[in-house]
């Protein structure tokens, strides 16, 4: 760990670079990030960096903290970056654009949750720390300090709660808005009472898709940490393997990490199995807190049709409905979750390029960007399955 001079003038608060979130206690952590998602707790990032998830793969820690008479009061969970992979915020244009005017846009820092698109807060700070925007502003100054010490080309803020976003761009950030698409429980007692509210068309098709599954002799099972064997983790682990080989290239989360997680976070980690003829064929594996499902990865090794859509999506909604959570979050991109009952929320992230120049330039490609973003959700919205308060059931 090293200890960098104070961000601010501030007698009381010292900051220290943490190059593995091993150095730190995990109790201590976790009184920070106690009410986020369970992607920021430390059995997440640090199971990431002792599981072989980070090192190799361009994702180098240089977490920011801040002490405050020896009491970890705040952090920024910080990565040095030599690619721009695993982030789901998309700059690589803008690497292209430096590499054309023989600039090195790497290495770049990152505060983000490696291959993970979740929103939560990124300035983390303690519940009861005497002064809460001083530590954020003394993170802020430091990661700022750092960009410059490191002579990275900037410094990119993924996937930060609105809150953060808006403090974040206070201090001079660049805003970019990006969209996923979550599934909102509103009170439904079962999965017919969520079809009741679609429209005809939509509710026929989602029956029609489960119908097919059931009647090709397709079960799945929903297994959480404890329930998990090894062997169950292992079958997983090469679905999810051959699948990311199939269509997006090297797979990063390794068979260690998953069973690291079975047993560090035994309540929140899951998997949702499909089973045929008394084997496994398929699954999905999902975290979840007090009010959220998180859809991750999946993975199988027969082509059914609409099974992808029955396990991540209609299983997991099931499960919501079965366990109070009031949303579904199934990860980034997929325009066809739009007819299955998912809707358009916005995203963001925060950007700070050191040249002036292509400041400017990205500050004008975001102007641009956000409107087009904004007017394509606005269209989306136009295509809900769910009934208008005039039309029958």
């Amino acid at each position: 760990m090293t200890i960098v001079r104070p961000a601010v003038a501030v007698p009381s608060l010292r900051i220290q670079l943490c190059s593995s979130l091993t150095e730190i206690p995990a109790a201590a952590w976790n009184r920070l990030a106690s009410d986020a998602t369970p992607f920021l707790r430390h059995e997440f990032l640090a199971g990431l960096e002792q599981c072989g998830c980070l090192r190799g793969h361009g994702w180098e820690p240089v977490h920011i903290l801040a002490y405050e008479g020896g009491l970890l009061v705040g952090a920024l969970p910080l990565y040095l970056k030599s690619n721009s992979q695993g982030e789901f915020v998309f700059d690589w244009d803008w690497a292209e654009a430096y590499q054309r005017a023989g600039r090195n846009y790497y290495p770049k820092l990152v505060t983000a949750v490696p291959y993970t698109p979740v929103a939560g807060p990124r300035l983390l700070t303690a519940p009861d720390a005497v002064a809460g925007d001083r530590v954020r502003g003394a993170l802020l100054e430091q990661a700022q300090e750092l960009m410059r010490d490191r002579a990275a080309s900037s410094w990119h803020c993924l996937f930060p709660n609105e809150t953060d976003a808006d403090s974040l761009v206070a201090r001079g950030g660049l805003r970019r808005l990006g969209c996923q698409y979550h599934w909102h429980n509103a009170g439904y007692d079962d999965f017919e009472d969520f079809l009741s509210r679609l429209d005809s068309k939509h509710r026929k098709q989602i029956r029609r898709e489960r119908r097919e599954i059931k009647e090709s002799g397709i079960t799945v099972e929903v297994l959480s940490g404890p329930m998990i064997s090894e062997e169950t983790w292992r079958v997983y682990h090469e679905f999810y393997r051959s699948t990311f080989h199939r269509k997006w290239g090297e797979p990063r989360l390794t068979l260690e990490f998953f069973m690291h997680l079975g047993r560090a976070l035994p309540d929140q980690t899951l998997l949702f199995m499909a089973k045929k003829n008394g084997a496994y064929i398929a699954g999905a594996f999902a975290m979840r807190d007090a009010h959220t499902l998180y859809g991750r990865h999946w993975g199988c090794r027969v082509n059914q049709r609409h099974l992808h859509f029955e396990v991540c999506y209609y299983q997991t909604m099931d499960y919501c409905m079965g366990q109070g959570l009031r949303q579904l979050n199934a990860g980034a991109q997929g325009e066809h979750k739009i007819s299955r009952g998912f809707a358009p929320v916005p995203t963001w992230s925060v950007h700070w390029l050191r040249d002036p120049r292509f400041a400017l330039a990205v500050a004008d490609f975001l102007e641009r960007e956000t409107r087009a973003m904004q007017e394509y959700m606005t269209a989306l919205e136009q295509h809900s399955p769910y009934r208008r308060a005039t039309e029958a059931a």
